[in-house]
């Protein structure tokens, strides 16, 4: 049997019961043709929450850096994933990305333009799909770290961003903690450049689950660290517990890489010296901390609206 045929039946029941009756309500049954590719990935999203739970939980039972009494905040961490890998990430990383790669396609091959691809520029790609696949996330996370850095340094973003940091009680759940505009900003960064190597929309989905799998893994509740090697080669729960951690006076914030510590080691922002310290944003509102998913939401923006009000970048 395929190792792809029970996602397929999953994503195949998925359609039938769930997406073509909301699209025929709705009136969108012109959406039809890639409501199977939608279901598909949906079907992948709730495979890789259910991976991702076997994986960090034990990790977390068994090695926590904290324990909390009252994990109520969790909680609303819990929505955040079920949203982002379930509902909202694929319906967007899938038939958004979609239907813009073919009409974008479709325009430049109309004006004799060739669509671009990785395998253009680099012809010894051609036919070999593992080394492509592998510079595709090469150069997504690079793209991620500068955008992430950049939610640093600009108020207006981080008054989004700090959506993220204000979690005190951090967990594998807090990956997806982000505020909905964010969510959407980050989304259209990494299709344009996702659009610009030519990444094939089938595959486009499986990036972003696999990048957010690993950022899964880098937020959990444990004393986890790769060596010294080892974390110099991917980003662990140690390096990024550091970038969440409340700085200390004098300290600038580090570690912004998502999957790859290299990016901060090239570009000075690395710090491997931190141990593991406690989490959240002083900075925040309470709300921001412990509120409901739509007092978060609202939190969030209301903390830009007043950025925007006070002149900040």
């Amino acid at each position: 049997m395929s190792p792809t045929l029970p996602f397929d039946l999953a994503a195949g029941w998925v359609q039938q019961h769930a997406v073509l009756p909301l699209l025929y309500r709705a009136g969108l049954m012109q959406w039809e043709e890639v409501g199977f590719g939608w279901a598909l990935f949906a079907v992948y999203g709730a495979a890789q929450v259910a991976v991702t739970y076997a994986v960090c939980l034990p990790l977390e039972r068994c090695r926590p850096v904290e324990r909390w009494p009252d994990r109520r905040a969790v909680g609303v961490d819990v929505l955040y994933t079920l949203i982002a890998r379930v509902g909202l990430l694929p319906l967007i990383t899938f038939v958004l990305f979609y239907q813009v790669q073919v009409a974008l396609t479709g325009w430049l091959t109309d004006h004799g333009i060739i669509p671009p691809t990785l395998e253009g520029v680099f012809p010894f790609l051609l036919g070999r799909p593992v080394p492509t696949f592998l510079l595709y996330v090469v150069i997504l996370d690079f793209a991620e770290y500068w955008r992430h850095r950049l939610s640093h340094r600009l108020d207006t973003l981080y008054a989004l961003h700090a959506v993220h940091h204000a979690q005190r009680q951090m967990t594998f759940w807090s990956d997806d903690r982000n505020h909905l505009l964010e969510e959407v900003a980050g989304f259209l960064w990494f299709a344009a450049v996702g659009l610009a190597i030519g990444i094939p929309p089938m595959q486009f989905p499986l990036l972003v689950l696999l990048l957010r799998l690993i950022e899964s893994l880098s937020h959990a509740n444990a004393r986890l660290s790769f060596g010294r090697l080892g974390e110099r080669l991917i980003v662990s729960p140690r390096f990024h517990r550091a970038h969440h951690g409340m700085t200390a006076a004098g300290q600038r914030s580090a570690n912004y890489g998502a999957v790859l510590p290299w990016w901060d080691m090239l570009f000075g922002t690395a710090d491997f010296s931190r141990t593991y310290a406690r989490t959240g944003d002083p900075t925040a509102e309470e709300a921001l901390a412990t509120g409901s998913y739509a007092a978060q939401q609202w939190a969030g923006l209301r903390r830009m609206l007043r950025t925007l009000a006070a002149g900040h970048s």
